[in-house]
């Protein structure tokens, strides 16, 4: 197979469109079989639930070439699951794990001519996404929905290198309590779009949101987890029924422990304990950990000792190692990988 002609190194973190692209709709109660197709175009009602009342949900992960040369993707059974609980969430109808998985098959073999080369920092990024399609004019859900799963080709999160970030805390919420917090719906990111327009005219990175209900604990950010470490190398991540269930965390922390051999610890993270943490990162599908170097609380300054030039040790090796398992360079735990062709 011969890839496209594209300058692997130089592409950005953006849309591309590839050739096919995986499609199902939903209608009287059933979905129907899918297919591929070329045309990009969704087209829809000007009433379509989608548009009127936001009820839609998504899911990010990735295809990557390996050392040996497969084309494979990591633990895409656990988007499928997410996707699940989104959609019972939004009173949407589940689209079935296993069509789910092969849908992402489909797609990434339709488009193998776009999965960048190993070695290049590029990936094959893959959207799937579900919304309400039917006009709907009252507040209720929709009755049809479409399915749908695009690829795109991106290149690494951070261009020479991941640099560590600066973050502020941040005065509006992102989630309440008994809320959407935990599922992966559009609504979500487009509330926080406002608040991270500001951070970055601000001169911030990113966002840190507390809880709502206390303001005393840490969350997540618009779209990453939070891993810290503390100074005597113990792993620990927020606890919360309003934080995103990050695959990316998951993962992380068990290569934390079972590889590494660490001390990790999932719990309520009090905001006073952020001055005591060695290392902080954000972690997520894009660039796996976004090391952070400093946190302003309205112009309090707290620096982590690991500093603004690098990531710190423990980070860094979570990073190689998760990178190492999924471009094949390292044995994976049965069941992260799988291959596509």
């Amino acid at each position: 197979m011969e890839k496209k002609n594209i300058d692997w190194s130089n592409i950005g973190f953006g849309y591309m469109q590839t050739d096919k692209r995986y499609v199902s709709n939903y209608k009287n109660g059933a979905w129907d079989e899918g297919m591929l197709t070329e045309d990009a175009n969704v087209v829809i009602s000007e009433c379509a639930g989608v548009l009127q009342y936001a009820q839609t949900c998504f899911e990010g992960l990735k295809a990557y070439t390996t050392e040996d040369g497969h084309i494979v993707t990591f633990r895409p059974e656990l988007n499928a699951k997410r996707m699940v609980d989104s959609a019972q969430r939004l009173c949407m109808p589940v689209f079935p794990e296993d069509r789910f998985i092969d849908a992402v098959q489909k797609v990434v073999e339709a488009n193998a001519a776009y999965v960048p080369p190993y070695g290049s920092g590029a990936t094959l990024y893959l959207r799937p996404y579900m919304f309400g399609s039917n006009p709907v004019i009252g507040v209720k859900p929709a009755d049809e929905y479409q399915f749908r799963l695009f690829a795109t080709p991106v290149g690494p999160y951070f261009k020479g290198g991941a640099k560590p970030i600066t973050i502020r805390v941040c005065d509006y919420d992102r989630a309440a309590p008994h809320g959407t917090g935990h599922i992966k719906a559009g609504l979500n990111y487009a509330m926080s779009l406002y608040a991270i327009t500001d951070a970055h005219a601000q001169g911030y990175d990113e966002n840190m949101y507390l809880d709502s209900a206390t303001r005393t604990k840490i969350e997540e950010t618009g779209g990453a987890n939070f891993i810290f470490v503390t100074k005597d190398g113990k792993v620990v991540t927020p606890k919360s029924d309003t934080i995103l269930p990050s695959i990316t965390r998951r993962s992380l922390m068990y290569v934390a422990k079972e590889y590494l051999g660490m001390e990790v610890e999932e719990r309520e993270v009090l905001f006073e304990e952020i001055k005591d943490f060695a290392e902080c990162g954000l972690c997520g599908t894009a660039a796996v950990i976004s090391p952070v170097g400093k946190v302003v609380n309205h112009g309090e300054e707290i620096c982590f000792p690991s500093g603004m030039d690098d990531m710190g040790p423990v980070t860094k090796k979570l990073y190689d190692t998760l990178t190492g398992i999924q471009m094949g360079r390292i044995e994976a735990p049965e069941g992260w990988i799988k291959v596509i062709k």
